[in-house]
């Protein structure tokens, strides 16, 4: 195999990309957003848009490529509820929707601890346990015909094939149904009686199965060509990287969420209070991870990401101070709960002053992140933050390690998601640039925002 078609689903857009294996490229991408549909029951997914996106995506491709495989990268805190004939029992739920909060006291009095689960307790319906323990008892008559809880980017496997599985990344994803210790469900699956509803676990590096004799007649492909089921959106970022890298290092997947990775580092106890975790990787290893809303962060700044960042500008923030101070937003990251602010009026900063001090803020927090899971060695930034050459500065000067962009095009989910049809073993090259010496100004700028931060926090 080596033309993979990788259906990409992050929480803010939709991608389809055609990778190349053995040239490590991707090539012939096609975008759509993300929508969230404000309608009763509740704020969901356009599962139906999204649907008609893959099919006329993958069909465009048809016609112009040669393609071996399919395979899934989809974001987390998201689950799909089936009724006997695959069809939505109800909606999927926008994690961000804080009517899961009705239910959060009694959620809160069954969930299992961080020691089982390695699962923080997070706002709205981030956590799916959440999700499913709201949804069962809000929509009790439509949760009675739930016959088949999937992972996110198994879903989408199902649609291709007709085959039911689940999948360790996206179940390891602070969901609170997955303990990644023993390598099998939380005590809360069996709790709520899900387990009777949870598919058949599949291998990643397995197909899920092929096409079905009806999407690949209407899309004008092979009939039984192999689809992956795919991987949590992050995880599949690393897995490029645990496929052609040796330990110590970290992995930054960049996007709505900047998701942090530590592999080989320093033993950490990891503190749930600020937004640590254990992920899972696509071999079912344990990862220590942490995380904020970097994209979101970086969108509430108000920065233009095409303004002209000159020298007065750096030297301005820099020589001034002029620092954002966390959190923004104030529900998630190392430190939640705070109401994050400007040290100086904003309004009258240039657009290159403040899109400089931002990225700074992003970096400061992704540096904050990996200390918090004990990361060492080069840090690897994936996806829209490997293009801020100010953020990959103050990423160097903040944790004074080598930092690395990856060299799998614009994300690195696809690269991972197609790096399934390589099997276990198979290795992968990850072409990575090394970003260059960080400003020495920015460590002795580090150094203040941590002590304010410090400060303020005490």
């Amino acid at each position: 195999m080596r033309y993979i078609a990788v259906i990409d689903i992050g929480k803010t857009n939709a991608k389809l990309a055609l990778f190349d294996l053995v040239d490590g490229r991707e090539s012939d991408v096609r975008r759509a957003p993300n929508r969230v549909i404000d309608t009763p029951p509740y704020p969901h997914h356009d599962i139906d848009g999204l649907w008609r996106f893959i099919k006329q995506a993958l069909a465009d491709l048809a016609r112009n490529h040669q393609i071996d495989a399919i395979s899934i990268s989809a974001h987390g805190a998201s689950i799909i509820l089936l009724d006997e004939k695959g069809d939505l029992a109800l909606p999927m739920l926008d994690y961000e929707h804080h009517g899961v909060d009705e239910t959060a006291a009694a959620y809160d009095a069954i969930r299992p601890g961080f020691n089982e689960t390695g699962s923080p307790r997070l706002a709205a319906g981030l956590n799916v346990g959440a999700q499913l323990y709201w949804q069962q008892r809000r929509f009790p008559d439509d949760f009675a015909r739930v016959a088949t809880i999937i992972p996110y980017p198994q879903y989408w496997a199902f649609r291709l094939t007709g085959r039911r599985v689940s999948e360790m990344t996206s179940l390891g994803a602070h969901t609170d149904l997955w303990n990644p210790e023993t390598r099998n469900y939380s005590s809360l699956v069996e709790q709520m009686d899900w387990r009777r509803m949870m598919p058949p676990m599949s291998d990643p590096f397995e197909p899920v199965g092929g096409l079905t004799r009806e999407i690949a007649a209407e899309l004008g492909l092979a009939e039984g060509l192999p689809v992956f089921g795919g991987l949590h959106d992050s995880n599949a970022s690393l897995l490029t990287h645990l496929k052609a890298r040796t330990a110590p290092f970290s992995v930054v997947s960049t996007g709505t969420w900047v998701i942090c990775f530590a592999i080989g580092g320093r033993s950490v106890a990891l503190d749930p209070d600020r937004d640590t975790l254990m992920n899972v990787n696509a071999y079912g290893d344990p990862v220590p991870s942490s995380r904020f809303m970097g994209g979101r962060a970086f969108a509430a700044l108000g920065a233009d990401p095409q303004a002209e960042v000159t020298e007065d500008d750096k030297r301005v923030v820099l020589d001034e101070s002029v620092m954002f101070l966390p959190s923004e937003p104030v529900d998630t990251g190392p430190f939640i709960g705070r109401k994050g602010g400007w040290t100086h009026p904003v309004d009258a900063l240039t657009p290159g002053a403040r899109l400089y001090a931002a990225s700074l803020y992003l970096g400061l927090m992704t540096g904050v992140c990996l200390e918090l899971i004990g990361a060492e060695g080069p840090s690897i930034v994936e996806g829209p933050f490997a293009a801020n050459a100010h953020y990959l500065d103050m990423l160097g000067a903040a944790t004074g390690r080598a930092v690395e962009t990856g060299g799998a095009g614009a994300t690195g989910t696809s690269a991972g998601a197609a790096a399934l049809a390589l099997g276990r073993t198979g290795r992968m090259t990850a072409p990575g640039r090394a970003a260059p010496a960080p400003d020495p100004r920015l460590v002795d700028y580090a150094s203040r925002w941590r002590e304010t931060v410090d400060k303020a926090q005490g």
